[in-house]
């Protein structure tokens, strides 16, 4: 959105004045200031955005919003503020407001991305539709998007990521959703709540936010998600495989990492998006889709050109190798889903590359023992553990295994240790940094465009 910067002062309740340059851009990270852009200097755990205001106006930022206590140059371009952070969440909702067309909120504990994503390409089928960009979801990436959305977008669709309690509300209160979409409630981020239903009730959050002609997309087969519906006065819509359900798939069939197909209505859909839980993404979008009004006619060749985002369970083969690419993200439930797209998969062997998934807190080891039960009845014919809690994947998996610390080991192990007709699944949470054994493996298989994913 392009915001003048006397509007931003009028929305931040700051005095009139300054120049009547225009905001282009936003951003809290100096390293990708463009000339127009507004900064917000956000005081951080590892850095601190003023010692960068300096910087960034030499390099034409229209202006820096920092904390009232800041002392620097360019008087009549700083905007001073009590709280940054916050003033960039006032900023946001009221460009949100003042914007006033539709917006679909995406949470859950797994899939949001790639609902997100699903969702933006159905609707562009008819529409122009903004997306928040990677997983910019959380405290800062959600107001940046927002305020990231074009002028000319008739809709945006924006994902809601939260690892503790109280982190929704003001969220969601931004974001002011007129569709709110919840996947899934699972272990995600356990070790920042007392249980699963703690987690739950953060998520519900977002459906509470809704007004009362808002619309709630549930997930008929998760019961946690399934109860929201009493949390909102306004319309539900519901989707899921096992349940009664307004968007339901039936006749599902899994191809391992070729994908899914499956029965919607009279039509038959078919998507390059491997698993079961992809067909719960592409319902919960399908879902979300209604309830924007715009039914694109060739939906079934909309969702076949659908193809996996980045490290998110994107396909390769090369050499007889098939490499199931799902590392930027892992929780039990991811684990068990992914492990069954590899049992699906044909090959001669079966490979898991499996890291440690954080934030578990004090069930992690029985969380990755469950997983390594998971692999004794996937099929998989040999184990790679990587880092932490992952030793007891290692441990418990029942099928030959190693387990190495460190990426790099792992890495090396594969190079030797592969040949034509495996299947090789690697997965794990971003921070055990599992594509320093995908791009290795990669390139000796002479595979194009590895790709990184932002952190």
């Amino acid at each position: 959105m392009r915001l003048s910067l006397a509007r931003i002062r009028h929305w931040l309740g700051l005095s009139p004045g300054g120049p009547g340059s225009v905001a282009r851009g936003y951003s809290i990270d100096s390293r990708t200031i463009r000339p127009g852009d507004l900064f917000f200097a956000i005081r951080g755990p590892r850095h601190d955005g003023h010692d960068y205001v300096g910087d960034v106006m030499r390099r034409g930022a229209a202006a820096a919003v920092v904390d009232a206590s800041f002392r620097g140059e360019g008087r009549d371009t700083v905007l001073h503020v009590p709280d940054t952070a916050r003033a960039l969440r006032t900023l946001a909702g009221r460009a949100r407001a003042d914007w006033g067309r539709t917006v679909i909120a995406i949470t859950g504990s797994g899939g949001k991305t790639t609902t997100k994503e699903v969702t933006a390409a159905l609707l562009s089928e008819s529409l122009a539709v903004a997306r928040s960009e990677g997983n910019l979801n959380n405290e800062y990436g959600l107001p940046l998007s927002l305020l990231r959305i074009p002028d000319e977008a008739r809709a945006a669709v924006v994902e809601i990521g939260i690892n503790h309690a109280g982190e929704m509300q003001p969220l969601a209160e931004t974001a002011a959703p007129d569709v709110s979409v919840v996947t899934n409630v699972g272990p995600a981020h356990l070790g920042n709540f007392e249980s699963v239903d703690e987690i739950a009730r953060e998520k519900g959050k977002l459906v509470e936010a809704l007004g009362g002609e808002g619309v709630a997309v549930l997930n008929a087969d998760d019961p946690r998600v399934f109860g929201f519906r009493k949390l909102h006065r306004g319309p539900t819509v519901t989707f899921g495989i096992e349940r009664q359900a307004d968007v339901r798939a039936t006749d599902v069939e899994e191809f391992g990492a070729d994908g899914v197909r499956f029965r919607l209505g009279g039509r038959t859909m078919a998507s390059s998006l491997p698993g079961r839980h992809s067909v719960y993404n592409i319902l919960a979008s399908i879902a979300a889709m209604r309830c924007v009004g715009p039914d694109p006619e060739r939906l079934q060749d909309a969702v076949a050109r659908l193809r996996p985002g980045a490290m998110r369970g994107r396909v390769r083969k090369s050499g007889g190798v098939t490499v199931i690419d799902d590392c930027y993200n892992a929780n039990p439930a991811a684990m068990a889903s992914m492990l069954e797209v590899l049992r699906r998969t044909e090959a001669a062997r079966r490979i898991a590359v499996l890291g440690e998934m954080r934030e578990l807190g004090r069930s992690s080891r029985e969380f990755h023992r469950r997983v390594g039960a998971a692999v004794a009845s996937a099929g998989v014919d040999y184990l790679v553990a990587v880092g932490g809690d992952a030793a007891q994947i290692a441990e418990s998996a029942g099928v030959p295994s190693e387990f190495h610390e460190c990426p790099s080991a792992a890495a090396r192990r594969l190079q030797g240790f592969v040949r034509s007709g495996d299947a090789i699944l690697i997965k794990a949470s971003r921070g055990v940094g599992l594509e320093r054994v995908r791009d290795p493996l990669l390139e000796l298989l002479g595979c194009e465009g590895t790709e990184r994913a932002a952190v």
